[in-house]
Order: C-alpha cells, then structure tokens, then sequence
C-alpha cells in the first residue's frame, strides 16, 4: 500500500464556533464543499457523536469517485475530531481548530490507498494524487468561508 500525510491549514474569518458546527455536521459538507460527493450515515455514535460511521464519495479533478468510511474516533468540543478511515483509502483525519474570532482549522489526513491501480500508480502519479487532495481542500475552505459568510485568509 501507498501511504500518504497531508496537512491542510485554513484561516477563516469566522468564530470558531460556527467553524466547528459546520466540520462537525458531516452530512452537510456536499451542500458547501465542491468535490464532496455524498455522506451518509451508517451508524449512530453516542451523544457526542462519536462512534458514528459515516459513507463518504469524493471526486475532484482526477475522474474517478474515492470512497470510504469513517468512523469517528474522538471529539473535543471546538477543538478536536478525529476518524478512522476504511475502504479504497485506510487511515486517520484529525481536524483541530484554533482561535475565537478568526479561526485558523488544521486538517491531517495520514491515509494508505487501497486499491490495486492506485498502489501500481503511486510512484508516478504521487504528485498527480497530491494535486488533486490540494484542490479538493481548497475547495473546502473557500466553500467554508461562502457557508459563513466569511473570508478565507489563508489555504496552506
């Protein structure tokens, strides 16, 4: 298996509390988040929400849908979430979220591909599939920023 770490930071200018509700409602991201497909949940988890299993189906600009299922792992209210991945990609996402006003949201996504094709094509199309995941999470954060009415300072 391939494996991958990205690390995405956004800075918003939003109060993290309104950051946090909208990472943390999930089925919500393909209503402001181009390249997210579909999420749909499975399972329910406790009263925080964590357990629940979620269905994710991306696509960006490489034709073809990735998906998977997360399971969430652990929750700190405005601060943490964190899932356990499955499925054509394996791994853990852990978004973190810093600041009141101005929020800045880091996003480490440690993953393995598993399919067969992406493993044979990983030692040329490494920087192809890293392209991609940077589109997709701009994407997300200049959806965030239009979702609240807000500016996107920053994508790194």
């Amino acid at each position: 298996m391939a494996s991958y770490t990205f690390i995405t930071t956004w800075i918003v200018d939003a109060p993290r509390a309104d950051v946090w509700r909208a990472i943390y409602d999930i089925e919500r991201w393909p209503e402001w988040w181009r390249g997210v497909r579909k999420v749909q949940q499975l399972e329910e988890g406790d009263a925080a929400g964590i357990g629940a299993l979620y269905r994710h189906e991306w696509r960006s600009v490489i034709p073809y849908p990735v998906r998977f299922d997360a399971r969430i792992t652990r929750i700190e209210p405005l601060d943490l979430i964190e899932a356990d991945a499955h499925g054509e990609l394996a791994g853990v996402g852990r978004w973190r979220f810093f600041g009141e006003r101005e929020t800045t949201i880091t996003y480490e996504w440690n993953v393995r591909t598993t399919q067969r094709w992406m493993n044979l094509a990983a030692p040329f199309a490494r920087p192809i599939f890293r392209w991609n995941h940077n589109v997709v999470m701009h994407q997300g954060g200049v959806g965030l920023a239009h979702l609240l009415g807000a500016q996107l300072l920053a994508v790194t």
